[in-house]
């Protein structure tokens, strides 16, 4: 073979890898994008990121290690869920609740995988694609509130915006992190390329103020103040901190002046004056409000080691669980409950080191890190055991749990290859 027929070759087999890998982060971005989209289950995110997994299975997704405890955890949650299923006089009835948990099992697992490979170009990747379906969920949910077009009111409920979603609970939370993931970009990014991001941040808070979820809205305030906190603290002495001070003072007047503006229109301020001045509805208060069956199904539970099944608790008490600690029990027995609080403990224990790692990734892990603690939270008021993004969360930190293990163990390799001696080769004399 010619040298000319063996470059042409090494470069087709580049060319190959490089049009590949484009390929599979393309197909990563197409799937978090569709996570947006989910008016009934299952949804279009399932349908496309089932034949992802399997084919990324097929060609080379590695599981490594450091994901173990994930793995387990989520395994012994889904298998709780198939457990309870026995409890129900028709178990087949409500078998696809569990398969969608598994599959969303899976697609945290899934998440860790790719991000550990590659964490910058991943993370990138993921964030964009995160911004790019909120940005269009958040303007079909203002569409849809202010009725600018026809069938617009298919992306509201109850008066609330829920863009492509099937609640305005969801909906809302889901857009948690595009913002913050904007906000701390403007926080470090110079003014004059920052006003497109601006912009979209500015759509995303109208359309989750439009949501008018308080849990929401209380996550974002939490997320919000968390992020400054971590940037400050992190970012260099002087000028850079100094910055973060000024724009947060200057974000907090322009939120206050856009909730004000959207107070003068009478549809908005009537529901904001219902839902945005009490923290208690009618259905929260009483021995049978929402925080009345929390209670009540403690108690439940403690009778039943299995586990309820899906929607068995609703039945009995005359509404869900609206907390997801208490879901993890009913609807996955007593394994699948101590199994998820394991996991919600592991990976706050294991990603808040993160936080103060300086690596190229280290913003991405914060924003997510921060929305992630905001999610844990509303777990005492909402059971959000099938929102899609929560899976994607715990994926991305584990994801980069991941991948700052094995960026230890290349700088310790290299480091032992550095301080090795050079290798003498040592020749005999010859005879005589």
């Amino acid at each position: 073979m010619s040298i000319g027929a063996a470059n042409d070759g090494l470069a087709s087999g580049e060319l190959d890898w490089a049009f590949g890998r484009r390929i599979a982060d393309w197909t990563i971005a197409v799937v978090v994008f569709l996570g947006a989209f989910v008016i009934a289950e299952p949804a279009p995110y399932e349908l496309l990121l089932a034949p992802v997994i399997v084919v990324w299975a097929l060609f080379g997704l590695k599981l490594n290690r450091h994901i173990l405890p994930l793995i387990v955890l989520l395994g012994i949650y889904s298998a709780g869920g198939f457990l309870a299923l026995t409890q129900l006089p028709d178990p087949a009835s409500q078998l696809i609740y569990v398969v969608v948990t598994f599959f969303l099992a899976l697609s945290a697992i899934f998440f860790a995988a790719v991000v550990s490979e590659a964490p910058e170009r991943r993370c990138r990747i993921i964030a964009n694609a995160y911004i790019a379906a909120a940005t269009v969920t958040a303007l079909l949910g203002i569409v849809g509130y202010f009725h600018l077009v026809p069938g617009s009111d298919l992306f509201l409920l109850y008066d609330r915006a829920k863009g492509t979603f099937q609640d305005p609970n969801v909906f809302a939370p889901f857009l948690v992190l595009p913002i913050i993931l904007l906000y701390r970009d403007i926080l470090t990014t110079p003014l004059h390329r920052s006003f497109w991001k601006a912009a979209i941040l500015l759509v995303l808070l109208f359309a989750i103020f439009l949501a008018f979820s308080r849990a929401a809205w209380g996550m974002t305030v939490f997320a919000g103040l968390a992020i400054t906190a971590i940037g400050y603290i992190t970012s260099p002495r002087g000028l850079p901190r100094l910055r973060i001070v000024s724009l947060f003072g200057i974000g907090i007047l322009i939120v206050a002046l856009m909730v004000a503006v959207a107070l003068t229109i009478p549809q908005v301020n009537d529901l904001f004056a219902d839902r945005g001045t009490s923290l208690l509805e009618d259905y929260d208060a009483g021995p049978d409000g929402r925080f009345g069956r929390h209670l009540q199904g403690f108690y439940l539970v403690l009778e039943r080691p299995l586990g309820l099944g899906p929607f068995v608790f609703a039945d009995l008490l005359g509404g869900d669980e609206h907390n997801m600690w208490l879901k993890g029990f009913t609807t996955y027995g007593w394994i699948g409950g101590f199994a998820y609080i394991a996991l919600a403990i592991w990976t706050l224990v294991a990603a808040t080191p993160l936080l103060f790692k300086p690596r190229p990734w280290q913003s991405f892990v914060q924003c997510v890190y921060v929305v992630f603690v905001g999610h844990l939270l509303i777990h005492n008021v909402i059971d959000n055991d099938h929102w899609r993004h929560v899976f994607l969360l715990y994926g991305l930190l584990w994801g980069a749990i991941a991948a700052e293990k094995l960026h230890r163990r290349a700088d310790r390799q290299r480091m032992a290859t550095a301080v090795q001696p050079p290798l003498i080769e040592y020749a005999a004399p010859r005879p005589g």
